[in-house]
């Protein structure tokens, strides 16, 4: 059965959570108005990827630093609280699955720590999956905490088994493995990440797992950011390209068959068929008939981590 997927590198209205779920809720309209089922948004979208990072000189921008992320947890998602109700809402409204790249706040327990987090929302508004990213990379630490392997998962919807990875988690071959071990119709990979490098890894993910593989980063121009960013005209060019987004969408056992979406603000529509995932792996099923468990052994721990346990005596 061929389903339509859409995948959106529109950029967010970066540390404006709001406006962001305001241009996230057209974009689905849009898209379910287009026949599509299933949603893609990039790594971190709500309220935006911090790129702010790779620009700021380690030690000596510390104050400016500090000043934008205050910006970014008052501006961070918190799932406890309902902070995705409307997105759910209109993903319920469209009938559509939904996988959504947030920056989360954690309000349980610390109150302050952020995650690099992706849902995927079933198409009657539910969360069916929270992950967050397991190894944040490099200046990505003075942003993101690291998650743990609860989120690490492949879940049903009605358009077929759908597990994530969050950028470069995609070169750990332990969490791609996990996701393989879980019958997977469609990986998407959100990421920061783009060009023909990553496209390629794209590429052997689809080979090497059988399965069908999104992946899209936020194609964004200096342009794009706010005007009342701190130090904005110091730290981006209107002109440059800061993302070039590059959306694909590859076939099992590699090919690309719709992108990349090169330095295009738009949505990338393809038609795909999940059956042809496990219909690609009569070959080549890593974990399957090519695992040899006889030989190797994978124990991947998914307890939920939390920093504290309280135990209140009860009268």
């Amino acid at each position: 059965m061929s389903i339509k997927v859409a995948i959106s590198q529109i950029p967010p209205v970066l540390l404006d959570l709001q406006a962001t779920i305001d241009q996230a809720i057209e974009t689905l309209a849009e898209a379910a108005a287009k026949g599509a089922q299933l949603v893609v948004f990039p790594e971190a979208y709500l309220p935006g990827y911090p790129t702010w990072i790779w620009r700021l000189r380690p030690g000596s921008d510390m104050a400016l630093s500090n000043s934008i992320h205050s910006i970014l947890l008052k501006n961070s998602v918190d799932l406890s609280n309902g902070g995705l109700d409307r997105i759910c809402d209109a993903a319920a409204k469209h009938n559509l699955v939904v996988v959504m790249g947030l920056n989360e706040v954690d309000s349980e327990f610390s109150g302050s720590t952020l995650f690099n987090t992706v849902v995927v929302i079933g198409s009657n508004g539910a969360i069916l999956n929270r992950h967050r990213k397991i190894m944040p990379t490099n200046p990505e630490r003075m942003v993101w905490g690291q998650g743990d392997a609860s989120g690490l998962k492949v879940v049903d919807t009605p358009v077929g088994r759908i597990g994530c990875l969050l950028c470069w988690e995609s070169y750990m071959p332990l969490a791609r493995y996990a996701l393989y071990a879980q019958d997977i119709d469609i990986y998407i990979a959100p990421t920061w990440d783009c060009g023909d490098s990553w496209q390629a890894s794209m590429n052997h993910i689809a080979r090497e797992g059988g399965c069908w593989v999104l992946s899209l980063a936020t194609a964004m121009q200096g342009s794009d950011i706010p005007k009342n960013f701190p130090e904005r005209e110091r730290l981006f060019d209107d002109d440059e390209w800061i993302n070039s987004g590059d959306a694909i969408v590859v076939k099992p056992f590699g090919g690309i068959v719709a992108g990349p979406l090169h330095n295009e603000k738009g949505i990338l529509y393809a038609d795909i068929d999940p059956q042809a995932s496990r219909d690609s792996r009569k070959a080549l099923d890593v974990t399957g008939h090519y695992s040899r468990p006889d030989i190797f052994q994978l124990q991947i721990d998914r307890s939920t981590k939390p920093p504290v346990s309280f135990c209140d005596k009860k009268e």
